[in-house]
């Protein structure tokens, strides 16, 4: 860690639970339960976000890496996306969740409560992202060429942005379901913990993900698009005025891919 001190690679760990402690404390001070148009717009922004960071910031640096291949350079890319999938396939088969709005939970079944089983659902979405910026910063912390420090804060702030709105969607709706208001925000900023933590181990693995780091980066791309395409888009998608999260996905895609091109 000559290059960058831990002290840095913390901060940028750290920067993405902000924003969903932040969004999470909007619990305290909005009144009433978040309207469907709202969380619309906020769940289309953050998949925009996501599927933006999963190109710029994971897909695209895999495969530079993987450039000695030559034709076969996205074959790394394309095994680490796929085994991102199906870790969030595995993980969304054995755990019981509850999405927002739906009445039905997924996964084993369970007697947790419905709000227990809500927050479970957006911790499984928050661990690959934790993932994916714990990888960036390993690379960069490995003196990867292909992944800067501007990148690397990129993807942390890009995270951060989304999952401010996020906190929001989980805190409020779980304080409409009978938790007060500091229990619900307690566990929509827990929610987020998981991803200083899967960051953190990505980062203290360092010595063993160099060699792997195509693989690893698309890896993370594959989880966060599984997160999008099974979770984000069917809620930001479902009923009436669905034009409104389609417009928000464009707002998080030109966000996100602008953070990473002005800061990378």
């Amino acid at each position: 860690m000559e290059a960058l001190s831990d002290k840095n690679v913390l901060m940028g760990l750290i920067i993405p639970f902000v924003g969903t402690a932040a969004g999470s404390a909007m619990v305290f001070f909005m009144r009433k339960e978040m309207g469907r148009l709202v969380q619309k717009a906020l769940t289309g922004f953050a998949a925009g976000v996501m599927v933006a960071a999963s190109i710029w910031s994971l897909l695209i640096p895999a495969m530079e890496q993987s450039a000695h291949l030559d034709k076969w350079a996205f074959a790394p890319a394309a095994a680490g996306f796929w085994a991102g999938v199906l870790f969030l396939l595995l993980l969304d088969t054995i755990t019981p969740h509850l999405h927002m709005n739906a009445e039905k939970a997924e996964g084993p079944k369970s007697r947790l409560a419905r709000t227990t089983m809500m927050v479970l659902a957006v911790t499984l979405h928050n661990i690959p992202e934790g993932m994916a910026v714990g990888v960036v910063f390993a690379g960069l912390v490995s003196g990867s060429a292909e992944i800067t420090a501007g990148g690397a804060l990129a993807l942390a702030l890009g995270i951060a942005i989304q999952n401010f709105p996020e906190g929001a969607i989980i805190s409020m709706p779980l304080h409409a379901e009978g938790k007060s208001k500091f229990g619900a925000f307690m566990d929509g900023m827990l929610s987020g913990a998981v991803e200083p933590i899967f960051g953190a181990l990505t980062v203290m693995a360092v010595g063993f993900i160099v060699p792997a780091m195509p693989f690893l980066l698309s890896f993370a791309a594959g989880a966060m698009m599984y997160v999008v395409v099974e979770e984000l888009i069917p809620e930001m998608s479902e009923g009436e005025h669905s034009n409104i999260g389609v417009v928000m996905f464009a707002v998080g895609f030109t966000v996100m891919m602008a953070l990473d091109v002005a800061l990378g």
